[in-house]
């Protein structure tokens, strides 16, 4: 397999927000991760699936505190959450982030069965398909790979806030796609960094710790919200007539 020349790649989006991807992971496991620029601390929303060091990615982009928010503990949205001093995540999930057991893997082998066969439409591969295209340095052995386990900072629910001076970012408690997913909402701009509530894909809501009941109200309060723009946990952002659009098919398929 060829050698990365560069791991994460990034786009300045509008507002003073930076997204940052990993172009050589599979899809289905290319998170979104965002930075956001604040007055007095910045905000990094997950942090990707682990295999390189986002903190060295983003060195140059560090000049105050930074406070990290993982949006749920899916091994594609804390690979380098270890990485930074502050971090934050819903109390529902922060225990297990302290001795990481979640199922993580590179290769579709590593997929339980039960897994394996409700992601088949999503492009997986056979058994012996590998979800990088690349390595990120010459050694890397993807047998290796773990999630490192790491203890929260601080403990976020519904109607808490990140502030950073001059943003503040509301955490709304957003269930369904795993017990503790959050998103942040700022009022001011009218935007939602949503994690894998919803995205403009196909949400995954028969994973070992989705709840169907519980998705279906988080998705009719999502379609409720006066949103600018959504910057989803995978896939591209999107505005209000999207959002309903996407609302509408999961009640649709799952109401």
């Amino acid at each position: 397999m060829k050698i990365a020349g560069r791991w994460f790649e990034r786009k300045e989006m509008a507002d003073g927000v930076t997204l940052l991807w990993e172009p050589h992971v599979h899809p289905l496991i290319r998170c979104n991760i965002w930075f956001v620029r604040g007055r007095d601390r910045d905000l990094l929303i997950d942090t990707g699936v682990g295999v390189a060091s986002l903190r060295d990615e983003i060195a140059d982009l560090i000049d105050k505190p930074l406070v990290a928010v993982a949006t749920h503990i899916h091994y594609d949205h804390v690979g380098c959450l270890h990485e930074f001093e502050t971090r934050l995540m819903h109390r529902l999930e922060a225990p297990r982030m302290e001795h990481y057991r979640e199922f993580a893997a590179l290769t579709v082998s590593g997929f339980p069965p039960e897994l394996r066969a409700s992601l088949s439409g999503y492009g997986l591969g056979d058994g012996d398909a590998v979800l990088l295209d690349a390595l990120p340095h010459e050694g890397y052995d993807i047998a290796t790979y773990r999630v490192t386990s790491t203890r929260a900072t601080g403990l976020i629910g519904e109607g808490d806030v990140v502030d950073l001076g001059d943003r503040h970012f509301s955490i709304f408690h957003l269930p369904g796609h795993s017990p503790g997913s959050v998103g942040l909402w700022e009022q001011a701009s009218r935007t939602l960094f949503s994690g894998d509530a919803i995205y403009d894909g196909p949400l995954l809501d028969e994973l070992p710790d989705s709840d169907i009941a519980t998705y279906l109200a988080t998705i009719r309060r999502l379609r409720g919200m006066d949103v600018n723009v959504v910057h989803g946990g995978h896939d591209p952002s999107f505005g209000r007539t999207r959002l309903v659009e996407i609302c509408d098919a999961y009640l649709a398929l799952r109401g």
